[in-house]
């Protein structure tokens, strides 16, 4: 009965993303909402697709740990962790590399992007971000390949000049949190200078979050468990299992990160305006948490380590915005380039050899963008370019003796690369008064190439080399049928190219299985239709539905495949089952999204969110559940807002997760939920913020208040228990 009342709750519900009045009325009145996920800015009202949008301000009302975190709590999709420096976003069922990463619009998903599970979101500090779109459904029409499930939009803040600035020269922000659960302490620091033509913005995040602890109150009727009795130390080259002081702290989770960004531009007249983009992150080494809590038949540990070494992230960027270059058209022109640095460090218990498997990657983008009229309506169009390089190592140390030698790296120690080119056109015009529509259409070329120097695993060819024609289409329609009423229709198309991940890597998935390269594997291909119905009144109500289905074609799954004849391999030492990535079948994927904003009085808000999403997949063997698909979920709440005070009382919650709706792949952490699936489970929060000046603004909150423990559907590790924070913004 407390399930039905809670989903009964939160199918009127809404996402209240605004810490302000005026913001929360922007969210409502769809006719002054301007998002920037269509490679120029456009209307919401005018938009067919489902999008969800997140401020600055409420970024920094919530103090979030991570950019993840901004994700997970928004109630408007799911997001998965294997280890607390981690966080995985899910939209419709799609996760990792089918679903797109953009930051300030350049793509973040490169050749080496997996299907199961990443963490690279968390290089995009939360404190940098200006704001954060989220655009549900096919994007491959404006964003090209991967945006099967949607594209993640971060916006990171923006260097300003004096126009900008109220003739305020020298500008800035200085953040700082500190969180109960893990330690956890954040510092910011953003200074902006705007002169007449010339803008500068320099921004220093640092974040240093200690081992998490889980809640210590059972959920529910449901058992214990995700506890850490022991751990494993390492004392001169011999590992030891030893008693945790605390099983609810998550042994071996902690992890520091630093962020900077520095910004220019130059504003060369009225028509023409250069922009310098550079940011770099990096990481200590981050336990991969999950690993390092199995066990083998005998009760030892299976690792004694296993992290992911530093993450690094450098971006560099050249745009150009520049009016009526030709046909009338406005332009933006951005040459990009990435250098990103990703490891793998692994060690079985009482094993000394310690295996380390380095990915360095390149990418070289450019993209453009135009604009212009063709009658009344708005014409868009460009090229996109990319070429991404990889370069894979594997080495082994014993870490008794510091003999080292060479090993299998993680993919193919040859020449990696993939090349892309394609271009795109978006028209969009009124029909009538009250009703518009949108047509796009986009078509490619690429390429990849890897190469096998070192075949540790005599592989019946060393080389692999694809060449794919790839197009996608779309067409929206959207009527504003009254004053009170919005009916939107999208019909769109989508494709993933296979990359290097996918068809050349050599990894150990789970413990006794190998993944092993396929040569063969095809684009994988979706087309959606979304049907949307909203009813508003004014600015101070808001009911949306969305209702969406997606049939998913030569769908990439991992499943048993043989190599030289056999289906099993002697792999680090152990017999393993050989699992390829293959084109199995059709899928299909359905549900519907809905929210409710209502302001009850001037200053108090009603909000919520409810999300549900079915899918399976159909092959030669049989029907069977899709995997990345969350249990339904969502958020609901209240708001209270003054020029001095803010408060937020929400729910955050999740349904059960039965064993029989756990795709067979794997990639859903089976073995790391309870032995009845993973059960359903909301959690309670309060947050506030008191303005005590102009410019100093202090925030408090509690999360978990009832310290529950529970675990989000398809992850590793525990979630946060009962956490106290406190926080400071203070703007010069």
């Amino acid at each position: 009965m407390k399930k039905i009342i809670i989903v009964m709750v939160c199918i009127y519900s809404l996402s209240g993303f605004s810490q302000t009045k005026k913001d929360i009325i922007n969210s409502i009145g769809l006719d002054e909402v301007v998002v920037s996920t269509q490679r120029f800015a456009k209307p919401k009202r005018k938009i067919t697709q489902q999008i969800e949008s997140i401020s600055k301000k409420e970024i920094e009302f919530n103090n979030f740990q991570s950019s993840a975190d901004v994700l997970g709590n928004s109630g408007t999709l799911a997001v998965q962790k294997s280890q607390q420096g981690g966080g995985s976003p899910v939209i419709r069922g799609f996760e990792s590399s089918r679903i797109l990463l953009l930051v300030d619009g350049i793509r973040m998903n490169n050749l080496i992007y997996r299907a199961g599970h990443l963490q690279n979101i968390i290089t995009v500090d939360k404190n940098m971000l200006e704001n954060v779109d989220v655009l549900f459904g096919p994007s491959s029409t404006i964003h090209g390949s991967d945006a099967l499930g949607g594209a993640i939009y971060l916006q990171t803040k923006i260097a300003k000049l004096l126009s900008d600035t109220e003739n305020q020269k020298v500008s800035g922000t200085a953040l700082t949190n500190y969180n109960s659960a893990n330690q956890g302490k954040s510092g910011h620091l953003d200074f902006n200078f705007a002169g007449q033509k010339w803008g500068y913005l320099t921004s220093f995040s640092y974040n240093d979050y200690g081992d998490l602890k889980m809640g210590k109150h059972k959920n529910g009727s449901n058992d214990f468990f995700g506890e850490r009795p022991f751990y494993v130390v390492t004392k001169d080259g011999i590992d030891i299992k030893v008693t945790n002081d605390d099983k609810y702290v998550q042994k071996f989770s902690g992890y520091k990160q630093y962020d900077f960004m520095q910004k220019i531009i130059f504003q060369q007249n009225i028509s023409t305006r250069h922009s310098i983009n550079l940011q770099f992150s990096t990481t200590s080494n981050i336990p991969r948490y999950d690993r390092l809590t199995d066990l083998s038949s005998n009760g030892k540990f299976k690792s004694a380590v296993w992290n992911y070494g530093p993450q690094k992230r450098l971006i560099s960027s050249y745009k150009l915005d520049k009016k009526k270059v030709f046909l009338n058209s406005d332009m933006n022109l951005v040459a990009s380039y990435q250098n990103i640095e990703e490891s793998r460090i692994t060690r079985n218990f009482g094993n000394p050899t310690q295996s380390s498997r380095i990915e360095k990657v390149s990418i070289f983008a450019i993209n453009s963008d135009f604009k212009t009229k063709i009658g009344n309506g708005d014409f868009i169009y460009g090229a996109d370019v990319y070429y991404d390089n990889l370069n894979s190592l594997g080495n082994k140390k014993n870490i008794l003796t510091n003999a080292e030698s060479i090993t299998d790296s993680r993919y193919p120690d040859g020449k990696n690369n993939t090349f892309r080119a394609e271009g795109f056109a978006s028209y969009s015009n009124d029909i009538n008064k009250t009703a518009s529509c949108n047509v796009s259409a986009r078509a490619g070329y690429t390429t990849l190439n890897s190469e096998i120097l070192t075949n540790f695993l005599n592989l019946p060819y060393t080389s692999v080399s694809q060449k794919n024609f790839t197009y996608s289409g779309a067409v929206g329609i959207v009527n504003n049928a009254s004053e009170n009423t919005k009916i939107g229709f999208n019909l769109a198309s989508a494709f993933r190219v296979a990359n290097i991940d996918d068809l050349a890597k050599i990894f150990e998935s789970a413990a006794g299985t190998l993944i092993v390269p396929n040569k063969d594997l095809r684009p994988e291909k979706s087309v959606t239709a979304d049907l949307s119905i909203t009813f508003w009144e004014g600015k101070r109500f808001q009911f949306e539905n969305i209702f969406y289905y997606t049939r998913l074609y030569d769908a990439i799954i991992t499943g048993s495949f043989t190599l030289n004849g056999q289906s099993s391999i002697v792999y680090e030492g152990k017999n393993s089952l050989i699992l390829a990535n293959q084109n199995q079948g059709k899928g299909n994927i359905s549900g519907i999204s809905s929210t409710l904003r209502s302001y009850i009085t001037k200053s108090f808000l009603f909000y919520g969110t409810f999300n549900f999403t079915h899918g399976r997949v159909q092959n030669a063997v049989g029907n069977f559940p899709l995997d990345h698909v969350a249990p339904f979920y969502g958020k609901t709440g209240f708001k209270y807002e003054s020029k001095l005070v803010n408060l937020d009382l929400y729910m955050l919650y999740n349904g059960k997760k039965e064993l029989s709706n756990y795709s067979p792949s794997g990639e859903d952490n089976l073995q790391y939920a309870p032995k009845n699936g993973m059960p359903s489970w909301e959690t309670y929060n309060l947050k506030g913020s008191l303005s005590l000046t102009e410019q100093f603004t202090v925030y408090s909150g509690i999360e978990n208040v009832l310290d529950i423990q529970y675990r989000t559907f398809a992850s590793g590790i525990n979630a946060s228990g009962r956490s106290i924070y406190l926080g400071g913004k203070y703007n010069f």
